[in-house]
């Protein structure tokens, strides 16, 4: 006879199934021929995390933020950054009301459930560690009064890597803010072709209409649902072995903290019920250990792809019957 408790998680895993599943189609129908960068997406949005967009130019990064804006049902802004952009253009400020006689509070960009940060790192070093600290605190202070975002509060912030005249490289100890680090590339002759004729008779500039698929309460409980999925001690584990594996490679400048390792069982949990599982397995660790690690490793002389796959094929991953 089933337990009443497994019932329950059973139900549960179901329902968020079903939304992810409705979630992923219309991702996947407003950026074209990019599944995996959609379930990295996925996974991010579960596991609370923020995502750093790395790649060039037109390649679909605003149509990915505004499209799953409009998914959720949320608020969508657009912080362009650059370097006369000031923290207070980001978090917002106070001004006087001359009819009240009191100072009232103006909101910024950062006061929606999808933010997206363009070009980031054109933005000065101070106003990068401004919206990099509201990422890490989900909430805003401002003349000693502080603010709560919204819940859902979620950032997908971009950076050139080929504009390198006039910008602020983000230091590593901001980088490890964002939970992963994703390169969407181009799509297919295939995919353009689709795009293409999909753009017939639309507006000029007008994106896919994207339906509400998941509302606050159930996108929030989902959050709450990976955060307890089940992760055994032998995969807590293989995930500090792999961690004392990178800090002590001689090729590793910077190895991956306490936080990042957090963050790393963070994502395996929401890739596991992405496969639709209520439990991590070493495969989830390393389905996501590349997207994790590439944002927070500082790797000598080497592309961190392949120093990722060594390590990972040098620690014993355990076995499940």
């Amino acid at each position: 006879m089933t337990k009443p408790l497994e019932n329950h998680t059973a139900l549960f895993l179901e329902a968020d199934t079903q939304r992810i599943d409705a979630l992923r189609d219309v991702l996947n129908g407003a950026l074209r021929g990019k599944p995996d960068v959609i379930e990295r997406v996925l996974a991010a949005l579960l596991a609370r995390g923020h995502l750093l967009i790395e790649d060039l130019p037109g390649l679909g990064k605003t149509t990915l933020a505004k499209a799953l804006a409009a998914a959720i049902g949320g608020r969508f802004a657009r912080i362009q950054c650059t370097p006369d952009l000031l923290p207070g253009d980001i978090s917002g400020f106070n001004v006087f009301n001359q009819q009240s006689r009191a100072l009232e509070f103006v909101p910024g960009p950062v006061f929606a459930d999808v933010l997206l940060a363009d070009e980031i790192n054109r933005a000065t070093p101070r106003t990068q560690s401004a919206l990099l600290e509201v990422m890490a605190e989900r909430q805003v202070t401002v003349d000693n009064v502080t603010r709560p975002l919204p819940d859902r509060f979620f950032v997908i912030a971009t950076q050139n890597p080929i504009e390198l005249h006039g910008t602020f490289p983000l230091p590593e100890a901001q980088l490890d803010r964002f939970a992963m680090r994703l390169h969407v590339g181009y799509p297919s002759q295939g995919d353009v072709v689709d795009m293409l004729e999909a753009s017939i008779g639309m507006p000029t500039g007008a994106g896919p209409q994207v339906p509400q698929v998941v509302d606050h309460n159930e996108l929030i409980r989902m959050q709450q649902s990976v955060a307890e999925t089940a992760a055994g001690d032998p995969v807590r584990r293989y995930l500090a072995e792999l961690g004392e594996a990178f800090r002590e490679h001689p090729r590793v400048t910077l190895g991956v903290s306490p936080r990042g390792l957090l963050t790393w069982l963070r994502v395996g949990q929401a890739w596991a019920r992405l496969q639709g599982r209520p439990f991590v397995t070493p495969d989830d660790i390393q389905a996501v250990a590349m997207p994790v690690l590439s944002v927070r490793l500082g790797v000598e002389d080497e592309e961190p792809e392949d120093l990722v796959a060594e390590i990972l094929s040098m620690v014993p991953a355990p076995v499940y019957p």
